[in-house]
């Protein structure tokens, strides 16, 4: 019998979180493709991925000490070498940074880097470390998501371009048959009341902060935000010094399966994010059959369209007023809705999981190929 080859993915912590979705989908579709697929992630942030198959921790929590690093860092090199993976995917600024080096110690011939972080979300030193793996050959392949994301590279050197390979990301149709009303009285959101929303982790590039302003334009919106992060203790304490604590609904971390039922419920999506590098959220809304206001950023403008067609309208996160205004127009011209909604039902083909998953194979099995005929040519 052919041995399966064997494939980590490698990432910062464990949650519910854009990145992590997208390498679970993955990994889920390269199962099906006969791979034997492993998760390991640097620490654990949630109950996310407690019980998930062939997953492992590295740490509890974050390290938070010079001598908790080190244990972290001999533990992953350590897991790495348990494993004994074929080829290793690392995901995010910090999976790539440090998994990378961890699997070439570890012995791991052929590494392939996600740059699914923007790169507002990292710092110089971070980039030029980037920059530095990848012209080296620190990793064989690099992915990105998104024509936006791969411009934010045209600046490297040839020797780090060359490897760069556009992946657009896949997503999981989130459209539920949940009625309005049951979906709402699931999460205890108010029947007859326009509700607008997000699905977001809480952090300070997501620009929430601007979503709870938008509820200052009316008195009857309400805001449901799903999703858990480090800014949620501001965030309650701007809704309560707004007077609009009462009509902002903190739904907490969600099961990936439980976002269409949240979906379900809202009549508007808000997607304020100021740094991305595909938008996964707001796909997948749009996708949903929610009208969408986003923030006017060039990545948003090229995954948000079909066939031409803008699938949401544009405010900007600079002036919240602006992303009201544009919650208030689709509520008020359920015409000009319908037709967002109409141009975003091409999304899901437009950006297949399963062309996701192909697209993997491939250059995995280009690799595993490559390898079996260096082996080929060794001489006995």
């Amino acid at each position: 019998m052919t041995k399966q080859p064997r494939i980590l993915f490698i990432q910062t912590q464990a949650e519910n979180a854009g990145a992590q979705e997208i390498s679970r989908l993955l990994g889920e579709g390269l199962e099906s493709r006969d791979y034997d697929v492993h998760h390991l992630f640097f620490y654990r942030k949630t109950e996310a991925f407690d019980h998930a198959p062939n997953t492992v921790f590295c740490a509890s929590e974050r390290p938070g000490s010079a001598l908790g690093f080190a244990k972290f860092l001999i533990t992953l090199v350590q897991q790495i070498r348990q494993i004994k993976p074929d080829l290793v995917l690392t995901f995010q600024h910090y999976g790539n940074l440090f998994g990378a080096p961890a699997a070439r110690l570890a012995g791991v011939p052929y590494v392939i880097a996600n740059q699914v972080s923007a790169q507002a979300t990292m710092n110089d030193t971070i980039r030029r470390i980037d920059q530095i793996f990848g012209s080296l050959g620190m990793f064989n392949k690099i992915t990105v998501n998104s024509m936006d994301t791969a411009g934010e590279y045209g600046h490297f050197p040839k020797a780090y371009t060359k490897r760069i390979v556009h992946v657009p990301h896949g997503f999981k149709d989130k459209s539920s048959r949940l009625s309005k009303p049951k979906a709402r009285a699931m999460f205890g959101l108010p029947l007859d009341k326009p509700i607008l929303g997000s699905v977001a982790r809480l952090n300070h590039l997501k620009r929430l902060d601007v979503a709870i302003d938008c509820l200052k334009a009316d008195p009857d919106w309400h805001l449901a935000l799903g999703g858990q992060g480090p800014e949620e203790a501001n965030l309650r304490a701007q809704a309560q010094d707004l007077g609009v604590a009462d009509r902002v609904h903190f739904i907490g971390e969600m099961e990936p399966d439980d976002v269409g039922q949240l979906l379900a419920a809202l009549d508007i999506f808000l997607f304020p994010s100021e740094a991305e590098t595909f938008g996964l959220a707001a796909v997948e809304a749009a996708q949903a059959g929610l009208p969408i206001v986003a923030n006017d950023i060039p990545v948003m403008r090229e995954v948000l369209q079909t066939g031409g067609k803008p699938c949401a309208l544009f405010a900007t996160s600079a002036d919240s007023a602006s992303f009201a205004r544009s919650a208030e127009h689709l509520l008020n011209h359920p015409q000009e809705a319908e037709e967002l909604v109409k141009a975003a039902s091409g999304l899901k083909e437009l950006y297949s999981l399963d062309a996701m998953v192909g697209r993997y194979d491939d250059l995995i099995r280009e690799h595993l190929q490559s390898g079996l005929q260096k082996l080929e040519q060794q001489p006995a």
